[in-house]
């Protein structure tokens, strides 16, 4: 339903509306996800304006109510999808912001349309925001905005959280406009990351390429303090729980030990399909384990969900390709008539699929080379009810910060990896309960409603502001053409 302009007390800016259709004829429906769900009941209760593209350059600007929540669409044409979105955001930063475990791109080129975009972005949510109101900026596409949206609005509060890792300062310091990433981060008044590493690199990297001073959790802005602090991301475990006493996902998941077999070990992994999450280098290890003679097609199983991602970039194709021949050569190697010792799924699972999976599988492989959070490893970990089940978790996520009594293991280290798994495979019942009880506490401790309560919560801290009074808020005006 399309409603008449109005202002919001709290509004969130995403790369990405929280709704999508399949076409522009379709009706829009809700995006599946943890920070839609978290945000949704803060939004309702406070006139909330979430702005984001609409994901297609055929849709309208025309803002609507879809499930008590206004949406703002954002135009990009489809240059501005290449250079912003594909180019700047996810062939320069993405990849420095995971340690570079695929070369970053500077092009040059990219950078102004980055600018731009992130302007638009400010531009919209200064026209939405209420006077004094709160605004929130999600993620490494919209760096910028903070700061521009400060100089717009000096009357909002600030939040800026970046739900990917933010690299050390040997990496950052690569980036040509490193000064210009920060002193835009440095608009918000509270800037959130997923580890303390992250917020220390911040802070380290604020001192040695801006003019201001920050020390623990703290940036001085020409007297305005900005807190960069870490707050960790999580799941909704409640829902995961839920799903996972489901009398229909529970036989759903008897009837896949079955298919694949009673007596096999089931390992499963669940990961975008992406060069950060190492599956090719997890594929090598499971290789490992099979050439070693240890077990065989006739005791092991893997199942390997990989979900496609960006499926038009060279990068994206050629791990695609590495990953489909190392499962056709295991296959080949190891496999039977009737019996195979991967099996492969390039596609989404949606989430009642993916709770049977995760209680049919006795041990879950999250190893991937760098990663923000990881909320596959914390799903796992809240549909175990039964508290068996092993969960074999990269070193390198920030999920490892909380989940330390899982098995951690080095992405990197293929023999290592496998003598882990093989780990894994072999741990007695009561270790897995001790474990997995333990790990089931952590999750529940936390969850994405605890997350976007200490995030807000932390934004509304008393502070001086410039009052609004005196202001000239385009209230009446439609949001900028693009």
């Amino acid at each position: 339903m399309r409603i008449n302009h109005r202002r919001g007390d709290l509004v969130v800016i995403a790369n990405r509306l929280p709704v999508h259709r399949t076409s522009p004829e379709s009706p829009w429906e809700t995006s599946p996800g943890g920070l839609v769900s978290a945000l949704m009941p803060i939004l309702q209760e406070n006139k909330g304006v979430w702005i984001g593209w609409a994901g297609s350059s055929e849709t309208d600007c025309i803002p609507f109510e879809h499930d008590g929540l206004y949406n703002v669409p954002l135009h990009l044409s489809s240059k501005e999808v290449r250079d912003y979105y594909e180019g700047f955001s996810n062939s320069t930063l993405w990849p420095l912001y995971h340690d570079a475990c695929q070369t970053p791109q500077y092009d040059r080129q990219w950078w102004a349309p980055y600018v731009a975009i992130n302007q638009r972005f400010a531009e919209y949510a200064a026209r939405e925001a209420a006077p004094n109101g709160h605004v929130l900026v999600q993620d490494y596409h919209l760096q910028l905005v903070p700061g521009m949206l400060r100089d717009l609005r000096p009357d909002v509060r600030i939040g800026f959280f970046l739900h990917i890792p933010f690299p050390p300062v040997e990496l950052f310091a690569q980036l040509p406009w490193r000064r210009r990433i920060l002193e835009g981060m440095l608009g918000a008044d509270v800037i959130g990351f997923q580890t303390r590493h992250g917020a220390q690199n911040f802070v380290r990297l604020v001192n040695r390429y801006t003019s201001h001073r920050g020390s623990g959790q703290a940036v001085n802005v020409d007297g305005r303090k900005v807190l960069a602090k870490e707050y960790p991301i999580s799941i909704d475990y409640d829902r995961i729980e839920s799903l996972a006493s489901d009398p229909k996902i529970i036989e759903h998941a008897k009837a896949i030990r079955s298919d694949l077999g009673e007596n096999r070990t089931i390992m499963l992994g669940v990961d975008r399909l992406d060069y950060t999450k190492g599956i090719d280098q997890r594929l090598r290890a499971v290789y490992e384990i099979f050439d070693k003679g240890n077990h065989t097609v006739d005791d092991l199983v893997l199942v390997q969900v990989s979900v496609p991602s960006r499926e038009s970039v060279d990068e994206y194709i050629e791990v695609r390709d590495r990953i489909e021949k190392l499962v056709g050569h295991i296959n080949g190697e190891f496999g039977t008539v009737g019996s195979v010792p991967v099996h492969y799924l390039r596609r989404s699972l949606p989430i009642e699929e993916l709770v049977a999976y995760y209680l049919a599988a006795d041990v879950m492989l999250v190893t991937p080379f760098r990663d923000g959070m990881n909320l596959v490893a914390k799903e796992y970990v809240a549909s175990r009810k039964n508290e068996k089940g092993v969960l074999v978790l990269s070193e390198f996520t920030g999920s490892a910060v909380e989940l330390d009594r899982a098995v951690l293991v080095n992405p990197h280290d293929i023999d290592g990896m496998a003598a882990t798994i093989e780990k894994a495979i072999t741990m007695p019942a009561q270790e897995q309960t001790r474990r997995m009880r333990s790990l089931r506490q952590r999750v529940r401790k936390r969850t994405v409603y605890t997350w976007a309560s200490d995030f807000t919560h932390a934004l509304d801290a008393e502070q001086p502001r410039p009052s609004s009074t005196n202001m000239q808020l385009p209230i009446d005006t439609p949001p900028p053409s693009p």
